[in-house]
């Protein structure tokens, strides 16, 4: 609140900056990098095109690596930019001190995530819903199968700094600072879920399951105050979901270690959305979340964001 003895402010700066401080309003930060981003994927875009166009032999799975990278380079120079001039903060204050910790977060992560999907391959595969085709080793070289897992492996890891960096970094913080940690966390998930509207097989029950998937991450970064570990459940969950026991990745396929056919009722399992659409997501959020919990019991207290 203003002082007293403090003068009037007039009224520009009471809409676009910050009673509390020099700087800003939330919504007027959320609005600027969204412009950078708009701005930095136009650009990156029209040099990363200027750059396919002297290729004619790239494949499939260079050509997602490369948009990927395109996709990630634009977010994190708009947050980069965003976070120095208009949220007058440090990029590391986001989430990403670089200490040991950091590396056994996105670890454990990984790890998290890797037994969370195992845990729905095992149920499927007790129900009999599940039909393995063929594995990977067995029907191609050795060469060409750690190629594409190589591949995949940076494809998710990219993906999972790009949308943790704008999601659980930027936009979480920011709306809390704005509104309130509890509708930060609301909003941000609700638009993690939102941005795989254009996803294959897009369903009511994906659409849930992508949001909850939303808190569940969230709750990663709330339990460190960093975001190694949600990065690291990122890469983790769409890693084994997709490439290690061969289940559709929110509606899409990727490179697959092992090929299998699934059945069983889609309400439970997701079907061709994937299990974010099935409602096996939800014991497992809940086993994440323990494993989350049990993690960071000894960390200390989080504290605000901003």
């Amino acid at each position: 609140m203003e002082s007293p003895t403090s003068p009037p402010r007039h009224w520009l700066q009471k809409i676009f900056i910050s009673p509390h401080e020099s700087r800003l309003r939330a919504g007027w930060r959320l609005a600027g990098q969204s412009l950078l981003l708009i701005f930095a994927l136009s650009l990156f875009s029209s040099l990363g095109n200027g750059v396919l166009s002297t290729r004619s032999d790239i494949s499939y799975a260079g050509l997602l690596l490369f948009s990927t990278m395109i996709s990630s380079l634009a977010v994190t120079a708009s947050i980069f930019i965003a976070r120095r001039l208009l949220d007058q903060r440090s990029f590391v204050s986001l989430g990403l001190e670089i200490k040991s910790q950091s590396v056994k977060d996105i670890l454990f992560g990984v790890l998290l995530s890797g037994l969370m999907v195992g845990v729905i391959y095992l149920l499927f595969w007790a129900f009999g819903w599940l039909e393995v085709e063929s594995l990977a080793w067995h029907v191609e070289g050795w060469g060409s199968l750690l190629s594409s897992v190589l591949v995949m492996i940076s494809f998710f890891v990219l993906v999972a700094w790009q949308e943790e960096l704008l999601l659980r970094g930027y936009w979480l913080q920011n709306l809390s600072d704005g509104l309130s940690r509890s509708l930060g966390v609301l909003l941000s998930s609700a638009l993690f879920a939102f941005a795989h509207v254009v996803n294959p097989n897009l369903s009511w029950e994906a659409y849930l399951g992508i949001f909850l998937s939303g808190l569940f991450l969230a709750y990663g970064y709330l339990r460190t105050n960093q975001l190694w570990l949600p990065i690291g459940l990122h890469i983790g969950w769409n890693l084994f979901e997709g490439t290690v026991f061969g289940f559709p990745v929110s509606g899409q396929y990727y490179y697959q270690l092992v090929r299998q056919t699934l059945s069983g009722p889609e309400i439970i399992t997701g079907g061709a959305f994937g299990p974010e659409a099935g409602f096996i997501l939800l014991p497992v959020l809940l086993l994440g979340v323990a494993g989350i919990f049990w993690y960071t019991r000894n960390r200390s207290p989080v504290q605000g964001a901003n």
